[in-house]
């Protein structure tokens, strides 16, 4: 991360747009983006939206999510196996607090 990043970081985390939500196995710190984000840092919200949206159809692409619907024909996508391992190559990663090594 350069300067300019940990600027960034600093800032939205003193307005309450990301906080560090724990610390995975490799000891880097693990940040999530808050619903906060949406009212005081609205172009990082944006920002995150896209970056999601776009890796998960990029992820679908590739065999990596599975999408199954209701019976109201909404939409639910689920990572497979392999998905669940290469996410974070995306910058994903499904979050199970009780699981997190700092917990």
């Amino acid at each position: 991360m350069d300067n300019n990043d940990n600027q960034n970081l600093d800032y939205y985390m003193s307005i309450g747009a990301i906080e560090v939500a724990g610390i995975d196995n490799d000891g880097e710190f693990i940040y999530e983006i808050t619903e906060r984000a949406r009212e005081v840092a609205p172009e990082l919200w944006l920002a995150h939206e896209q970056h999601i949206d776009s890796s998960l159809v990029r992820m679908f692409e590739m065999g990596l999510v599975n999408v199954t619907y209701d019976e109201n024909l909404e939409a639910h996508l689920e990572l497979s196996e392999e998905g669940k391992k290469r996410s974070k190559e995306f910058g994903i990663i499904e979050m199970d607090r009780k699981n997190l090594p700092n917990d």
